[in-house]
């Protein structure tokens, strides 16, 4: 193993809650009607791609409504977690300045654009990251931007964490193993490990336990 890339909600922090104070905005700034947002609708389709969330929590709305959404969303979310941050899942900020004095870290998400870089500035966790990537930046899949951001910064024996079925696709695109978070948001069927929390994957990586 040589490098570890991360998924980012529901495997580094949950963002739930400030993105629901966000669609809530986006919706009353518009006159929209459309029932309260809750975290609990963030949650369940988080790990898509933004646009993909939008039409699943919104459905019955005009498209027009849709477009609009997907895309004052995207800026109402980074700027209230800009203002509130996430919640960080505990060991987190220990687990990865540990990690990074061992191996370079990365960080593939299907988050709009400017979100990683939120997560970066309000963690302070920017010199902790080599490299990152997401949907927001170029409309592709996970799979494909795992592939690039593994190919531009030359690994060769990579490890992908994640929390979905999503991150285990990707890995699996990619061949490489895929560490299941299963503190997060979604499930995984076939996966090289399974860890319940960052202080358990932290042991995992600097015990040697995952094998490439």
């Amino acid at each position: 193993m040589d490098s570890i890339v991360f998924d980012l909600d529901g495997t580094l922090w949950d963002t739930c809650p400030a993105c629901a104070i966000a669609w809530n905005n986006v919706l009353s700034r518009n006159r929209i009607s459309f029932r309260p947002i809750t975290a609990e609708d963030i949650r369940a389709v988080t790990g898509k791609p933004h646009e993909e969330c939008i039409r699943r929590v919104f459905e019955g709305l005009s498209e027009d409504q849709i477009q609009l959404l997907i895309i004052q969303t995207q800026a109402e979310d980074n700027l209230v977690i800009s203002q509130q941050g996430g919640i960080l899942y505990s060991g987190v900020e220990s687990g990865l300045r540990q990690m990074s004095e061992h191996y370079p870290l990365f960080i593939v998400s299907n988050c709009q654009a400017g979100y990683i870089e939120t997560f970066l500035k309000w963690t302070g966790f920017t010199p902790l990251f080599r490299d990152f990537e997401c949907w927001g930046n170029t409309g592709r899949p996970k799979p494909e931007n795992l592939k690039d951001l593994i190919k531009r910064n030359g690994l060769k024996s990579p490890i992908f964490v994640g929390d979905a079925e999503g991150d285990e696709k990707a890995a699996a695109a990619c061949e490489i193993p895929f560490v299941f978070a299963n503190y997060g948001f979604g499930k995984s069927t076939t996966n090289d490990a399974v860890v319940s929390s960052f202080e358990e994957l932290t042991n995992l990586i600097l015990g040697g336990g995952i094998k490439v």
